[in-house]
C-alpha cells in the first residue's frame, strides 16, 4: 500500500479497457467477530455480539460467531490465500474484548500477540495491514453500564486506541477508528436488529454523538502515539439517498434521511457541526444543547488523512405511503425486519426497492449510486482522499460437483462498481483504493451464515476455503490494475 499521493488520475487505456493508476490499492476486508471465532480463548471475554447472538430469536437459525471462519487459528493460511489473490492490502478489525476484556485497564498480551502475528504475516507476504479499531463488538462490560449511550464509553475507547497504537504502531501504517457508526447507533440502539438490540430512539441519537466523540478522541491519541507517516481515517456507510419522485414529500424525506443517515456524522467530523435541520427534526427526542458539551465539536472535527466509504445499494425514499386498506404500507429500508425504525425523527419516511436486479440481501444492484456518492463526497470535501473500504454483494453460492464455486453475478457486480469508481476518479474524485467485501464468507450479523458475501467460499463444517470464480477474477484485476468495461444495461 503506497503512501498517500498528491493527486489521483486514471490512465488512458485501449478501448473497452479501464486502467487504474499506479499505486491504486487493491484489497479485501473482514471484521473480527465475523471471522475469528475463538471467542473464549486467550483471555477474550464476551462482546455485545456474543450476548446478542446467544439470545434466542436474535440471529437467523440461532447462529453465533463462536467458531465463524476460525480465522484465529487459521490466519497464516488465510494470509497465504490473500497473497495468492495478489492483494496489496488487508483491512481487518481488532476485537476490543480480545485485547482489553472489560474495556478498561491493561491489555491482555495474548490478544495483542495475535494481532502482532497477523500484521507480521501480512508484511512478510507484502500485504499492507489496515486496522479498524471498532467494528461493532463493544465489550459487554461496557454495555452493562450504558454502552454508547454514555460519554464514558468515548473515554474508554480513547484508552483502547492508545493501547493498540502503542502495541502495533510500528507495524500498521493505516488506522481506522470506527466502521459504520450509523449501524452501531441506529441498528444497535434504534431498530434493535443489531447488538445490543435496544429500541430507544433517544438512545440511538446519544450513541451517535458519543461515537463521534470517541472517533475524535481516538484521532487525537493516534496522532500523538503513531509514527508521523501513519494515516488515520474513519469509515462511513454513507447512504446515496434518492427521492422516489419530485414531490415535496419525497424531497423532504430524502433531506431527512440524508440528515440522520449521513450528515449526523459528516457534519461534525468533516465540517465541525451538526446540521440545523437534523437538530430540528430530532429536538423532541434529545436535548442537543445538553448532549453536546463545550469542546466536543473541536475534538470530533480533528483532521483525518482519509475517509473510508462503504457502499452496497442506493436508498430510495418518499413520504408515508398508505396501503389499500388505509394503513401505512410496508416499508423497505434494507436493514432487516423490525417493528422499530432506525431513523429517529423520520419514522414516517417510506423506503422503496428500486426495480431491477437484486442480490441475496434483496438490495438493488445500482453502481451509479457509488459514482454519485463518490462525486458528492469529493465535491463537499475538496482535498480529502477517499477509499472505497467496502463494496460487494451476497449471492446464493454453492459448490459444484467438480468442487468449484462459480459466481458470475458477483463478477458483474464488481465490474460495474469498479467502473463507477473509475468514472468518479476521471471526474475528479480522489479515490486511493478499493476493498472488496468480503475476503471470505462469514457470520453475516443477524443473518447468521445464511448470506455469503465472500470471494472465497467457506465450508463451515470443514473450514475448507474455495476461491470462487470472482476471487480469481479479482486477483487478475489486483495484479494488472485493469478491468474490461461492463456491458451497457
Amino acid at each position: 500500500m503506497t503512501a498517500v499521493r498528491s493527486e489521483t488520475e486514471t490512465e488512458a487505456a485501449p478501448a473497452g479497457l479501464l486502467r487504474f493508476p499506479p499505486g491504486f490499492v487493491w484489497g479485501a476486508a473482514t471484521a473480527a467477530y465475523q471471522i475469528e471465532g475463538a471467542v473464549a480463548e486467550d483471555g477474550r471475554t464476551p462482546s455485545i455480539w456474543d450476548t446478542f447472538s446467544h439470545t434466542p430469536g436474535r440471529v437467523h437459525n440461532g447462529d453465533t460467531g463462536d467458531i465463524a471462519a476460525d480465522h484465529y487459528h487459521r490466519f497464516r493460511d488465510d494470509v497465504a490465500l490473500m497473497s495468492g489473490l495478489h492483494l496489496g492490502a488487508y483491512r481487518f478489525s481488532i476485537s476490543w474484548s480480545r485485547v482489553q476484556p472489560t474495556g478498561r485497564g491493561p491489555a491482555v498480551q495474548r490478544g495483542l500477540d495475535f494481532y502482532r502475528a497477523l500484521a507480521d504475516e501480512l508484511l512478510d507476504k507484502g500485504i499492507t495491514p489496515v486496522a479498524t479499531l471498532y467494528h461493532w463488538d463493544l465489550p459487554q462490560d461496557l454495555e452493562d453500564v450504558g454502552g454508547w449511550t454514555v460519554r464514558d464509553t468515548a473515554e474508554r475507547f480513547a484508552d483502547y486506541a492508545a493501547i493498540m497504537a502503542g502495541a502495533l504502531g510500528d507495524r500498521i501504517p493505516y488506522w481506522t477508528t470506527l466502521n459504520e457508526p450509523w449501524c452501531s447507533a441506529f441498528l444497535g440502539y434504534g431498530s434493535g436488529v443489531h447488538a445490543p438490540g435496544r429500541t430507544e430512539p433517544d438512545a440511538a441519537l446519544k450513541a451517535a454523538h458519543h461515537l463521534n466523540l470517541a472517533h475524535g478522541r481516538a484521532i487525537g491519541v493516534l496522532r500523538s502515539t503513531l509514527p508521523a507517516t501513519a494515516r488515520t481515517s474513519i469509515t462511513l456507510n454513507l447512504h446515496q439517498v434518492r427521492p422516489l419522485d419530485g414531490s415535496t414529500a419525497a424531497l423532504d424525506a430524502a433531506r431527512r434521511i440524508d440528515a440522520v443517515g449521513n450528515r449526523i456524522f459528516t457534519g461534525p467530523i468533516l465540517h465541525g457541526g451538526y446540521p440545523e435541520d437534523l437538530l430540528d427534526d430530532t429536538a423532541h427526542l434529545v436535548d442537543w444543547q445538553t448532549l453536546v458539551r463545550d469542546g466536543d465539536l473541536a475534538e470530533i472535527s480533528r483532521p483525518i488523512d482519509l475517509l473510508g466509504i462503504n457502499y452496497y445499494t442506493p436508498t430510495v425514499v418518499s413520504g408515508p405511503q398508505p396501503a389499500p386498506d388505509g394503513t401505512e404500507a410496508a416499508r423497505f429500508d434494507g436493514h432487516g425486519a423490525s417493528a422499530h425504525s432506525p431513523w429517529p425523527g423520520s419514522e414516517q419516511v417510506a423506503f422503496h426497492l428500486p426495480p431491477g436486479e437484486t442480490t441475496a440481501m434483496s438490495w438493488a444492484v445500482d453502481a451509479s449510486g457509488l459514482y454519485d456518492l463518490l462525486r458528492r463526497t469529493a465535491q463537499e470535501n475538496p482535498g480529502l482522499p477517499l477509499m472505497v473500504t467496502e463494496n460487494g454483494a451476497a449471492f446464493d453460492d454453492y459448490v459444484s460437483p467438480e468442487g468449484t464455486v462459480n459466481d458470475p453475478r458477483r463478477i458483474d457486480y464488481l465490474r460495474g462498481h469498479l467502473a463507477a469508481v473509475h468514472r468518479a476518479m476521471a471526474d475528479g474524485a480522489d479515490v486511493r483504493g478499493y476493498f472488496l467485501w468480503s475476503l471470505m464468507d462469514n457470520f453475516e450479523w443477524s443473518y447468521g451464515y445464511s448470506k455469503r458475501f465472500g470471494a472465497v467460499y467457506v465450508d463451515y463444517a470443514t473450514q475448507n476455503r474455495i476461491p470462487k470464480s470472482s476471487a480469481h477474477w479479482y486477483a487478475q484485476v489486483a495484479r494488472t490494475g485493469e478491468i474490461t468495461e461492463p456491458d451497457a444495461p
